[in-house]
């Protein structure tokens, strides 16, 4: 059975921050219009919303004319944080998690050295990428 490291939460996260990169010369988008050209579910859509606008990546406005919009512009906001985000964890394994508690068996690991440096490679590539950048 294969897992992704990367929810569906987290890739429709990033979809609608692309779109929204994409869009945002037409000001406020409805994502109605978002769940349409991306192909996903609006209910999903509003599920993930409130994190990226709690985390102020984007800004939403009700009513006629309403929609979403990005904060800034699209080269400010790195892959990373919209992931971590939208994600409850991105490390590799569950001792490496933000919060975990420490593994008593990790001054004996003979692999936590492997596992660090997969992470490292992991966000120093999420962190090297922008909205920008997949535009």
């Amino acid at each position: 059975m294969v897992t992704d490291m990367i929810s569906t939460r987290g890739r429709y996260g990033l979809r609608v921050m692309l779109d929204l990169a994409q869009y945002q010369g037409d000001g406020f988008v409805p994502m109605k219009d978002v769940a349409d050209r991306q192909n996903l579910s609006l209910k999903y859509l509003e599920q993930i919303l409130p994190a990226l606008k709690k985390n102020k990546l984007v800004k939403g406005v009700q009513g006629k004319g309403g929609g979403y919009r990005l904060t800034r512009e699209p080269k400010d906001y790195v892959i990373g944080d919209i992931l971590r985000i939208t994600e409850k964890e991105l490390a590799p394994v569950g001792c490496l998690a933000e919060g975990a508690e420490e593994c008593a068996l990790r001054s004996q690991c003979k692999t936590i050295g492997f596992w660090e440096g997969l992470n490292d490679v992991i966000n120093d590539y999420l962190n090297s990428k922008t909205l920008a950048d997949l535009m």
